[in-house]
């Protein structure tokens, strides 16, 4: 029998013959592979490069929601599980978890495929705070969905 049930700061649970499985929350918004070219001198992916991508991913989901130009305001809190290798593809997933009224706060969660054969898994998390903008650059409004 397969249940799912939702957890704090894991996402889903999905629960098959004693055996859990945490899943992704939010929309994938954004798919990239980590290249030599990304990697820290330990060889690993620098975190400033996720950061970078999860960025990104907040910027097209916000700009949508906002149905214009967003930019960053506050990265509210980031955390750093699992290093992310040369070779994983980079999956983003984004949640919009309050729109104020010119602001819009996201839960992200980025994910790593290692290969082809095995399953994603949880990289880094944060929350992103974007802003809507004018034509002009000033704070606007978030419109009604």
């Amino acid at each position: 029998m397969l249940m799912v049930r939702r957890t704090a700061n894991e996402g889903h649970q999905i629960t098959m013959n004693d055996t859990a499985k945490t899943v992704p929350t939010g929309e994938l918004t954004l798919r990239t592979l980590a290249m030599p070219a990304d990697a820290n001198p330990a060889g690993d992916i620098f975190g400033g490069w996720v950061m970078a991508q999860m960025d990104l991913a907040s910027g097209i989901r916000a700009a949508e929601r906002a149905h214009g130009r967003v930019v960053t305001a506050t990265v509210k809190e980031m955390s750093f599980e699992l290093p992310v290798k040369i070779g994983d593809t980079l999956n983003i997933y984004t949640q919009i978890t309050r729109v104020g009224r010119t602001s819009i706060t996201l839960s992200i969660e980025a994910w790593a495929k290692r290969d082809r054969h095995r399953a994603l898994e949880k990289v880094t998390a944060g929350t992103f705070i974007m802003v809507a903008l004018d034509e002009n650059g000033k704070p606007t409004p978030v419109p009604p969905e």
